[in-house]
């Protein structure tokens, strides 16, 4: 039995929010829908994105329960301002974005996204496109490790992605990890399996995780209110890395502009105000959800200024 997916940080995502009657609120990754079931249990009106067409059949229930104020877009959240203008949506009070991949797909060893099952080495959140074994059995061994480096922070990239391609074709979630074991010397009282950050990376490559999340950050700004919230969860450093940027940037913190010197040109109002520190979850929400160990949220609120067409 898969567990169920425990939305992390919902109670500082929802204070940062402030859910009420009457907020618009994009919940732009809907997974099983917990930040969605609290947003609308406090009034709000959601509009939530998911790629996975499973997330989208099964939180069918949940927009028969809240009678119209929950709707489902099965796009990915790059496109919610797209997708939202379509049916008439311009702006909106809210964004909240969980980052990277939900439980249930970690859990569904058909998904092939973890090793702790064996199966199909796929890991498309769309379950559409090329796959993780299409890629690994096409790709140069260059490009491998290329992407073995950036996304997972894998050392040994190189050897890795050598072993990977003389073990080819690869057609299991199993398989991989074994062959990166055995390149990388694998003890079974290692704390952390080797195999974890090329899982990883290849998933972010997949699924072109880290350019969604900076397309996803864009789109957001363009949609909100004057006042509106902006609140991000990230799950690891390359996610956060983006997310800490995008927000310095965008409140214009760090700008060394001084008024002053001549001719020097001001740089542009600040989109976002009142960005917050970094958020960790308590130590009672690891233990309760051993999960939420390496989430961060990071909210800010959205100024009057012009959003910037191309903030990343």
């Amino acid at each position: 039995m898969t567990a169920p997916h425990i939305p992390v940080l919902l109670e500082e995502v929802i204070a940062a929010i402030k859910p009420r009657d009457g907020l618009s609120v994009v919940d732009a990754t809907f997974g099983a829908g917990g930040y969605s079931a609290a947003l609308l249990d406090d009034g709000a009106r959601v509009f939530a994105f998911d790629r996975d067409p499973n997330a989208i059949r099964n939180g069918a229930a949940m927009v028969a329960k809240y009678d119209g104020r929950l709707s489902l877009h099965q796009e990915r959240f790059a496109e919610m301002r797209a997708e939202l203008s379509r049916i008439g949506v311009e702006q909106v009070d809210a964004v909240v974005m969980d980052i990277g991949v939900s439980s249930m797909q970690l859990d569904q060893g058909e998904r092939g996204f973890a090793f702790s099952t064996d199966g199909p080495l796929d890991m498309r959140m769309s379950q559409s496109g090329e796959s993780a074994a299409e890629f690994l059995n096409t790709a140069d061994e260059a490009a491998i490790a290329d992407v073995l480096y950036e996304y997972g922070e894998e050392r040994q990239s190189r050897r890795v992605a050598r072993a990977i391609v003389a073990a080819r074709p690869l057609e299991t979630t199993g398989e991989l990890a074994r062959v990166v074991r055995r390149a990388l010397g694998h003890k079974p009282h290692d704390k952390k399996d080797p195999a974890t950050r090329t899982f990883q990376a290849v998933r972010i490559h997949v699924n072109d995780e880290l350019g969604e999340l900076r397309a996803g950050l864009v789109a957001a700004e363009a949609m909100l209110k004057e006042g509106g919230v902006l609140a991000v969860v990230s799950f690891h450093s390359l996610e956060d890395r983006i997310v800490k940027r995008f927000f310095k940037e965008a409140s214009g913190a760090g700008r060394a502009v001084s008024r002053h010197l001549p001719g020097e040109i001001a740089g542009p109002d600040p989109v976002f105000a009142k960005v917050s520190k970094a958020i960790r979850p308590s130590e009672a929400e690891v233990e309760r959800n051993p999960r939420s160990r390496s989430s961060t949220l990071r909210h800010a609120i959205r100024t009057a200024a012009p959003a910037r067409e191309a903030a990343l």
